[in-house]
């Protein structure tokens, strides 16, 4: 038995079809009891800090959940910032499932009505350190998960802004990859990064992720350089592109009051914004998610 480490304190026209289904299946997932779809697994991420990754991620769960799909949110960064933002206070975190061997179940807390969260703190850096000592280092995350997801209809990554050990097990677990990109220049100068990182699990580490989406944020309709980077975004990647999620102060202090955005300014433009991704993600309203392996190199 592995030593566990002590934790330290142009435009593409594709057809429209619902987010990916499929290679979930192929990894041994079966339906969720009571619903005839394969659960779906969705991991947000983008190498780059400070394009809304976390908040992206809470919302749409919670939006998913107040649909009434069952919902579980794993917070694959070290920084803890779910749990932050939704007031939840826990002793037991991914690393626990990681390391420790602990059932999904014992460590995830319902946080909201169908929504049920894997925290992450500080620990999880003892985590990477485990993880790079495994044979198959990568596929950690999906052997742990996996029996656990059979009983949700999604389970969402968040990802840590990195080009990690602990991100590499999240994409081979995902079958699928929302981006999101804040409107500035480095963001988007960033999502090559991306591309090449997703296209690498496909060829490397032969798992078929496809990216889904990519979801401006902090869009402010005034500036020239937000209204240029969504239409940079919608030349490259068409359909798969998002509307926008228009920049707003409520969306900060949601956090800092332990709610969801649809908690705390449901009336707001980014509640609205974000309503319609989490529709799309329901009802496939979205372009059908492109190969990766023979489009990511000319996409940006």
């Amino acid at each position: 038995m592995d030593a566990a480490p002590q934790p330290a304190s142009s435009a593409i026209a594709v057809p429209v079809v619902p987010i990916l289904r499929g290679n979930a299946q192929a990894q041994g997932a079966k339906p969720a009891s009571g619903n005839a779809e394969p659960p779906r697994f969705l991991a947000i991420f983008n190498h780059k800090g400070g394009t809304g990754k976390t908040t992206t991620s809470v919302s749409i769960a919670a939006g998913l959940a107040a649909q009434g799909k069952r919902v579980l949110l794993v917070d694959t960064d070290s920084q803890g910032n779910v749990a932050v933002s939704l007031n939840v206070n826990t002793d037991k975190s991914l690393y626990h499932v990681l390391v420790m061997g602990l059932p999904v179940k014992a460590v995830c807390q319902t946080v909201r009505e169908n929504l049920d969260l894997v925290a992450s703190n500080e620990t999880l850096a003892a985590a990477e350190l485990y993880l790079a000592g495994k044979q198959n280092r990568d596929r950690v995350l999906r052997d742990r998960l996996m029996s656990a997801a059979q009983a949700y209809d999604y389970v969402l990554l968040d990802c840590s802004p990195s080009l990690s050990l602990m991100n590499q097990n999240s994409l081979v677990f995902a079958d699928s990859v929302l981006v999101p990109v804040a409107c500035d220049f480095l963001s988007l100068a960033g999502v090559r990064q991306v591309l090449k990182t997703v296209r690498n699990v496909n060829q490397l580490l032969h798992h078929p992720v496809r990216i889904w989406g990519v979801l401006p944020t902090f869009y402010d309709a005034r500036a020239n350089i937000c209204r240029n980077a969504v239409e940079t975004l919608q030349q490259h990647f068409g359909e798969r592109c998002l509307p926008p999620i228009r920049q707003a102060i409520k969306v900060k202090e949601a956090p800092s009051e332990g709610k969801t955005i649809f908690e705390y300014a449901p009336g707001s433009a980014p509640a609205d914004d974000y309503r319609t991704v989490v529709d799309r993600i329901v009802h496939g309203h979205q372009a059908e998610v492109f190969n990766t392996q023979a489009e990511a190199a000319t996409a940006c």
